[in-house]
């Protein structure tokens, strides 16, 4: 008896599947050219690619829901998608499934000053949402360096950070609402402009669940005002071990600075020769530290570090007398990756997160592996909160160079999982580091991730592939309904 082919019944549904999706949304919408599907074959993790079946793009949050019910009648899977700027290969399509782009929704729906809450569609870029509101003295406080491009529907997918996610927390912490659609259609709403008072958390539940629970199609965001006076501190070392040394000290002494980055000599000087922010070019290690508050407050923590840096043996500090100083201390940090994107064919972006008192051990064991694979690494770190993003140079053009790259990326995440960290500080797991997973968590612990996965959506048709290196049915998981039939994991493609 011949056995049934999953791939060939996919395909003998886009017929019916794409005169469906023209008549709910036009043509236009509808993206099923070869060169058209191109446009969405890869994210910001580039060593990944691979064109989907068909692309939707939808315009409303009535739209995707509209999608998902016939998707799911069809048994087609689906990938969220919003501007392609992970680093995880979290948006990376399937051959055999719908890309779901998320570009259109891109509307600030409410701005409400009262209750300092902005009510936004996921398509709408992160310093999008700082822009509307600066003129009445506002701000979004999240700031990952991608932030003129990154969505808010990516942020809460990844869970993302930036340079002042030291004091102000990532997006789950600056998360009040959000709207949401489930693989079956039904549209749900979570929090609001109200503290959540009780129930499970499921806000914090999605934040971070890579587009495996449903579509956040709407957030309602907490926006700040901005401090009375801002400084920052631009202070170099002649020894990378001594920087890091001086950022547990900081945080050891209670002073938690707005933000805390650093950057290592190659670093330093890539992003010198890009756009000249004044970084000292003879430092082995730079740390870039800004406080906020009241002007007393400000003056005393600045005064602090100063002294903790000097007993460190810094070779230089410099505290910020004006705006544009200290934008200019800032400005190297911000175009750290394009800056080293210049010196290099090519460099692989890890991210992972220790505990800031290892910092100086991770520093160490990650020169002894650069050394062991024979390829060079730039450091920049959110340092405060000891999330790595170790740069690794190479060049995709020289065979086995890519590979040892990976198994370097590799060997770093299981430095951090070693020293009490974790494989992610903000990028996601992805397909990058999906089956690097057992390394942090028991096989039970995976099962249990995955029955959450069951209650949101039984027959994983969200974004399949990502995050678990295994995914079972939800039967053999406790559940008693199957809906659907086994997943299929076809190889990553790589170009």
């Amino acid at each position: 008896m011949k056995m049934p082919d999953p791939e060939q019944e996919i395909l003998d549904k886009l017929p019916d599947l794409t005169g469906r999706l023209v008549r709910l949304l036009s043509k236009k919408a509808v993206i099923t050219s070869e060169q058209g599907r191109k446009a969405f074959e890869s994210d910001g993790l580039t060593a990944y690619r691979q064109s989907p079946m068909i692309v939707a793009l939808p315009s409303s949050t009535e739209e995707v829901s509209e999608i998902l019910k016939i998707c799911n009648e069809l048994n087609i899977k689906v990938v969220p998608r919003g501007a392609g700027t992970s680093l995880s290969g979290g948006a990376l399509p399937l051959a055999d499934g719908l890309t779901l782009g998320l570009s259109k929704l891109n509307k600030i729906i409410d701005i409400d000053y009262q209750n300092r809450s902005v009510v936004t569609q996921c398509g709408v870029t992160n310093l999008a949402i700082s822009h509307a509101v600066e003129d009445q003295g506002f701000y979004y406080a999240p700031d990952p360096s991608s932030q003129i491009a990154c969505t808010i529907g990516g942020n809460v997918a990844e869970n993302s950070g930036g340079v002042h996610c030291l004091k102000y927390g990532l997006t789950t912490n600056n998360i009040l609402g959000l709207k949401m659609v489930l693989m079956n259609g039904d549209i749900i709403e979570l929090g609001g402009k109200h503290m959540q008072e009780s129930g499970y958390d499921l806000i914090g539940l999605v934040t971070g669940s890579e587009g495996l629970l449903g579509v956040v199609t709407e957030a309602t965001v907490r926006i700040l005002p901005k401090a009375n006076v801002v400084k920052a501190m631009l202070i170099g070392f002649d020894d990378i071990e001594l920087a890091g040394e001086c950022v547990a000290r900081t945080i050891a002494a209670g002073i938690i600075p707005s933000g805390m980055e650093m950057m290592d000599n190659m670093a330093i000087n890539a992003a010198e020769d890009y756009c000249q922010p004044g970084y000292p070019r003879d430092a082995e290690a730079i740390l870039i530290a800004e406080f906020d508050g009241v002007e007393s407050e400000v003056d005393y923590f600045t005064q602090r570090v100063s002294e903790l840096a000097k007993e460190l043996g810094a070779t230089s500090i410099s505290i910020s007398k004006s705006e544009e100083e200290r934008n200019g201390f800032w400005a190297g940090r911000k175009a750290a990756f394009p800056a080293v994107g210049r010196i290099s064919p090519d460099y692989y972006c890890m991210d992972g997160s220790i505990p800031r008192k290892n910092l100086p051990i991770v520093l160490r064991r990650m020169n002894e592996l650069s050394k062991k694979y024979g390829l060079r690494v730039a450091n920049v770190f959110h340092a405060g909160d000891g999330n790595l993003h170790p740069l690794i140079l190479y060049d995709a053009n020289v065979p086995g160079e890519l590979e040892r790259a990976e198994e370097f990326g590799s060997d770093i995440l299981r430095l951090c999982v070693e020293v009490g960290g974790a494989l992610t500080g903000e990028h996601g797991i992805g397909v990058e580091k999906r089956d690097l997973m057992p390394t942090m968590f028991t096989k039970d612990d995976l099962n249990q991730q995955e029955r959450i996965k069951c209650a949101f959506d039984p027959a994983h048709r969200l974004n399949p592939g990502k995050m678990f290196p295994e995914l079972h049915r939800c039967s053999e998981l406790g559940k008693m309904h199957i809906h659907g039939g086994k997943l299929l994991f076809p190889d990553i493609p790589r170009f």
